[in-house]
């Protein structure tokens, strides 16, 4: 239930539209299938804030398509009905209307609003026999006969998993890092060889050649956006860094905002 929220969070701030209607269409259906744990989770403000996220114009708000910021209010909306003990849920819906975000209550038809949950205490797949999943954990013992030969395995079996385990995560950590400012610094080089093309058209030095490099840039800065929302899904526990993204953002938003008003000009 912990994980879940994350990963569709991450679906539902995709680019693409039919991408993210359909991360939209699986959280509705597990939060009608689930159980509270799966709720509790959905009314937090770290999760919330990822919903937020899509409808605000200072984060994503300005590109996501209006299908999936209806979607996204819609969804809030229902929260709102059929879970009135979250007040998380309640108070960033009232946020977003104070701020003048959302406007006004969506109209959903009843069907489509999500039904009170029916309660799944047993039957929910996230609330399943956690022994169980304990089970799973445990390192594995050889059978008997084996069990002379290898004495050494079973005196540490905990150490070398555990330190596999870390060696793993700081490899991943620090390939994330590395990522985050290599793209970062592509984002700074772009914009500036943006900036001096655009300076040579404004000086009516603007040669073919440089048309062409243009066209490049333009583009490579148009894939860079996609990326940068990935990694910031990816940097939320990170304060410092995610502010490195959004101004990195920042900056490719102005540059592309630039060009195009060259653009029209032209």
């Amino acid at each position: 239930p912990s994980l879940a929220p994350r990963l569709l969070a991450h679906k539902i701030q995709s680019p693409q539209e039919r991408e993210a209607l359909h991360a939209l269409t699986v959280l509705e259906t597990c939060v009608n299938n689930c159980g509270e744990r799966f709720h509790s989770e959905i009314a937090k403000f770290r999760f919330l804030n990822e919903l937020i996220k899509v409808l605000s114009p200072k984060y994503y708000g300005t590109w996501s398509s209006e299908r999936v910021k209806s979607r996204v209010t819609e969804v809030l909306f229902s929260w709102t009905v059929w879970f009135p003990q979250e007040v998380k849920i309640r108070d960033a819906y009232g946020m977003l209307k104070k701020q003048g975000i959302v406007k006004e209550d969506p109209k959903v038809p009843e069907d489509k609003i999500l039904p009170p949950p029916s309660p799944r205490s047993q039957n929910s797949i996230f609330d399943a026999d956690e022994e169980k999943s304990k089970v799973n954990l445990r390192v594995r013992v050889p059978p008997p006969a084996l069990i002379s030969k290898h004495v050494h395995w079973l005196q540490e079996p905990n150490h070398h998993l555990l330190l596999f385990h870390f060696s793993s995560k700081e490899q991943e950590k620090s390939a994330k890092v590395s990522r985050r400012a290599s793209t970062i610094s592509e984002v700074s080089e772009s914009v500036r060889c943006m900036d001096e093309l655009l300076e040579n058209y404004k000086r009516q030095e603007f040669s073919k050649s440089d048309q062409e490099t243009l066209q490049t840039v333009v583009q490579r800065c148009e894939k860079l956006r996609p990326l940068l929302f990935r990694l910031a899904s990816e940097t939320v526990d990170d304060d410092e860094a995610l502010a490195e993204l959004l101004q990195a953002n920042e900056k490719l938003t102005q540059a592309l905002g630039r060009y195009r008003q060259a653009a029209a000009g032209r």
